[in-house]
């Protein structure tokens, strides 16, 4: 007999992140530090299931009424209920596994194909040394990818150098632009330039991803994988076309994920998963990746941006791969103590700071903003910015309370300004 459902508890909790990135990671993902930890208790006390999200990003906290519904309901009869979202999915699937005795891998009725799957660690835009001091941590945590977020406020080839020197050989760097490489044409020389560095591993949304001529044009000109966001309605032109040497698919929705990854294998493609948050989220990322057959590239979890991974385990990542967890359910055991401390009031959301922020383009002009929103406006709709110029960097002034800090402030608000 199953255990039935007793309590649906949501957590909200504010995990920091780490010290030395916070300031950069702050910049354009402050509500990351924000998630709500979802609990699922049972008749029986060795059961309990857990599950997470971002609150502010993917925006799936459990609503009262699936946690009213599945009180007194065995995980089954809840487990595929449309719309239940991801936190209270992964907790029912870890609530189920630990009920029957089997991992979570095992419930997905496919073949586990691996049981250790490639992970890569991820950050945000930030300076080279920054990176630098980030990835020799992500070899000395056993990692050997690096993810991260090329942008024209930071020259992509002192990042890419930076990362290079702090590294061994076998070290990858993949860089997502977020389509802020804005045409094929501004593209190219970039593209062309940084496949020369060896550690380069692929090279992810360069150009929107509707642009499917530009993705073609840029695939036929270098040999480094391009990979974009799988999407449903464009990945007929994709494939048909062979635009694309491989796609980052979300591991939230299982049967999603798995359906994806299977059109991606059957065309000789590879995929990666992505889903942020903590370890737990991690857990479920690696259960997934273990019976997803075309789940070869380092998967993204952003795990390691977090002072706290929630667990009283860490996951065992070696070789730039994580093992994929053995135990029940998702073979973890989650940290009570520490949720308990993390606790924050329900709504509960980061103050709002004021910056200014100065982008200094290398050849001596300089513009300033208020918030990435307005340098983002600024290099992409407006594409008023070169695309990656040499010697680019980005400057953070707090408010410091002073008349001419808030002048400038309000002045770069309505519109930026160049000094």
């Amino acid at each position: 007999m199953q255990p039935r459902i007793v309590d649906v508890e949501t957590i909200p909790i504010r995990l920091p992140f780490i010290a030395s990135i916070a300031p950069w990671t702050q910049l354009h993902n402050h509500e990351w530090e924000y998630l709500e930890v979802v609990r699922v208790r049972t008749d029986d006390p060795e059961i309990t299931g857990y599950g997470e999200t971002l609150i502010y990003y993917t925006g799936e906290p459990v609503s009262e009424e699936f946690a009213a519904f599945a009180i007194g309901r065995t995980p089954l009869e809840v487990l595929h209920t449309p719309g239940i979202g991801t936190p209270l999915r992964m907790a029912l699937f870890d609530t189920l596994g630990k009920a029957l005795g089997v991992p979570v891998n095992e419930l997905f009725g496919r073949p586990v194909v691996r049981d250790r799957c490639p992970i890569s660690w991820w950050n945000t835009k930030m300076p080279p040394e920054v990176l630098a001091e980030q990835a020799a941590a992500a070899v000395a945590a056993g990692y050997l990818s690096h993810k991260v977020k090329g942008r024209p406020w930071f020259d992509i080839r002192e990042q890419v150098a930076a990362i290079s020197a702090a590294t061994p050989d076998e070290y990858r760097i993949d860089i997502d632009w977020n389509s802020m490489l804005v045409s094929a044409a501004q593209a190219l020389p970039v593209l062309q330039e940084l496949q020369r560095e060896e550690k380069i591993g692929l090279f992810e949304s360069p150009l929107d991803r509707t642009d499917t001529a530009g993705q073609a044009r840029i695939r036929a000109a270098i040999s480094t994988p391009l990979v974009e966001h799988y999407d449903v309605g464009l990945a007929p032109t994709w494939l048909a076309q062979d635009t694309l040497d491989g796609f980052v698919v979300n591991g939230q929705d299982p049967a999603a994920a798995f359906a994806q990854s299977d059109t991606a294998a059957a065309f000789h493609k590879d995929v990666f998963l992505q889903m942020c948050g903590t370890a737990i989220t991690t857990a479920w990322v690696a259960h997934v990746g273990s019976v997803a057959e075309s789940a070869r590239l380092p998967a993204i979890t952003a795990m390691n941006i977090y002072r706290d991974d929630l667990l009283t385990d860490p996951l065992q990542i070696r070789g730039g791969h994580v093992t994929v967890p053995a135990g029940p359910g998702l073979g973890i055991t989650v940290d009570d103590e520490l949720l308990e401390r993390r606790r924050v009031p329900r709504g509960s959301r980061p103050a709002p700071v004021r910056r200014l922020l100065t982008f200094a383009l290398g050849d001596g002009r300089e513009r300033q903003y208020v918030d990435t929103d307005q340098l983002w406006r600024d290099s992409t709709m407006n594409a008023t910015m070169p695309v990656q110029a040499p010697g680019a960097a980005l400057r953070i002034r707090l408010d410091d309370g002073s008349a001419e800090f808030d002048g400038l402030h309000h002045r770069a608000s309505r519109h930026p300004l160049w000094i």
